[in-house]
C-alpha cells in the first residue's frame, strides 16, 4: 500500500505531463493568433515600401509603415486577450487539481481535524500578475516583444532600401518563404519568444496557485521538496535541486545551500519543474488511528525519476505520452527513455528512431 506522500509524488509527475500537453496545446492557439494578419500584413509590407521615398528616418519610416504598425498592435491586443484568458483558466484549473488531489489522498481522520482549504482566485491571480519571471511581468513581456517586432521590421525596411533590395525581397526577408514555412523570416525571432512567455506563464500561474494552496494547507505540511522532471531536456539549474527540501512559504534550504531563487516552474524560461508538499505523519498531527499512521508515516518518498515514473505507468498512459509507437519500444525494452532523444533533448522522430534500430 502505497502511503499518502508516495501517492502525492506520482500524481503530481503525471500532472506535470498534463501541464506540459496543455503548455503545446495553447502555444499553437496563441502563435495562430500571432499569425492570423499576415496575409494582410504581408499587403501593407508591399505598399508601405513602395511609397517610402528618399528619407528613410526612423519617424518617416514609420509615418510609411502606419498600416503594418496598426495591423501589429491589434495582433497583440489578440494576444494579450489570448493570454489573459489562459492564465485565468490555469489559475482556475491548478487550484481545482490541487483540492482535489489533498481530498483524495489525506486519510478522512486527518480531513476531520484539518478540513483542506482551497486557493483563493483572487489571490492566485493577483499575485501571478503582480510576480515576475525572467525579470519582467507578463504584461511587460508582451509589450516589449511587440516593440521589438515593430522595430525588426521597420529596420529591416530601412536596411532593404539602403542595400538597394527589391520590395519582393524585403517582404520575402521579413516574412520568410512558404518552402520553409515561414520559419527563415525575420518574424520566426518574436514567434519564439512569444512561445517561451507562453510556456512559462502556464508554469508561472500553476506553480502561483499551487503556492498559495500548500500555504493554505501548511497545518498538515512539513515542507516541500524541488521536483524536476529529469530527462534530456532537464537544465542542469533544475538537476541540482531535484528532491532538495525548502521550507514552506519562507521556501529557505533545509539542510543545503543550495538557493530557492524564482523557484520551481520559474527559475528559467520554459522550466518544466514543480515542487512536492511532504505531509506531516499523523503522530505530529495528533492522530492515533493505525491505518491513517500507516497511510501518514511521514516518509519522504524515495528518488523518483522520470524514466523510472513513466516505467511503471500503465501502457495507455505510456502510449498517451509518447505515441503508440514508441510505448511499444518503452515496453519492449528495445529502448529507454534516452534513447527516445539526440544529444540536444530534441524528440526525434520515428524515421530516427527506427535509424536507431537498423
Amino acid at each position: 500500500m502505497k502511503t499518502a506522500n508516495q501517492q502525492l509524488i506520482d500524481e503530481l509527475i503525471g500532472h506535470e505531463v498534463d501541464l506540459s500537453r496543455l503548455s503545446n496545446a495553447q502555444v499553437v492557439a496563441v502563435i495562430k493568433i500571432l499569425n492570423g494578419n499576415d496575409t494582410e500584413l504581408r499587403a501593407a509590407l508591399v505598399a508601405a515600401i513602395e511609397a517610402l521615398g528618399t528619407d528613410l528616418s526612423a519617424s518617416a519610416v514609420d509615418a510609411a509603415l502606419f498600416r503594418v504598425n496598426q495591423l501589429n498592435s491589434d495582433t497583440f491586443a489578440q494576444v494579450r486577450q489570448a493570454m489573459t484568458t489562459l492564465t485565468d483558466g490555469v489559475a482556475t484549473y491548478e487550484i481545482a487539481f490541487q483540492l482535489n488531489l489533498f481530498e483524495s489522498i489525506v486519510p478522512a481522520l486527518v480531513q476531520a481535524k484539518f478540513p483542506i482549504q482551497v486557493a483563493q482566485f483572487s489571490q492566485v491571480r493577483a499575485q501571478a500578475a503582480a510576480r515576475p519571471f525572467q525579470g519582467r511581468l507578463l504584461s511587460e513581456w508582451m509589450d516589449g516583444i511587440e516593440s521589438d517586432r515593430k522595430a525588426l521590421i521597420r529596420n529591416a525596411v530601412r536596411a532593404g532600401v539602403v542595400n538597394g533590395q527589391t520590395t519582393a525581397e524585403i517582404v520575402r526577408t521579413i516574412m520568410g518563404t512558404r518552402a520553409e514555412k515561414y520559419a527563415d523570416g525575420l518574424l520566426q525571432r518574436p514567434r519564439r519568444e512569444v512561445e517561451s512567455v507562453v510556456r512559462s506563464a502556464v508554469s508561472h500561474t500553476a506553480e502561483t496557485a499551487s503556492d498559495k494552496a500548500f500555504e493554505a494547507n501548511s497545518d498538515i505540511i512539513s515542507h516541500v521538496e524541488w521536483l524536476s522532471t529529469l530527462d534530456n531536456r532537464t537544465s542542469t539549474t533544475c538537476r541540482i535541486r531535484d528532491r532538495l527540501p525548502y521550507t514552506l512559504g519562507s521556501y529557505r534550504p533545509i539542510g543545503h545551500k543550495v538557493p530557492w531563487l524564482a523557484g520551481p516552474g520559474r527559475i528559467h524560461f520554459c522550466c518544466r519543474s514543480t515542487k512536492l508538499p511532504i505531509l506531516k505523519s499523523a503522530l505530529a498531527l495528533g492522530i492515533s488511528d493505525a491505518a491513517t499512521r500507516a497511510s501518514m508515516d511521514g516518509q519522504v518518498p524515495q528518488q523518483t525519476t522520470y524514466a523510472e515514473w513513466l516505467a511503471r505507468q500503465p501502457a495507455a498512459r505510456q502510449d498517451e505520452i509518447l505515441g503508440p509507437e514508441r510505448g511499444k519500444l518503452l515496453r519492449q525494452d528495445k529502448l529507454k527513455l534516452q534513447d527516445f532523444y539526440n544529444d540536444r533533448g530534441k524528440f526525434l522522430s520515428l524515421e530516427e528512431l527506427r535509424a536507431r534500430l537498423l
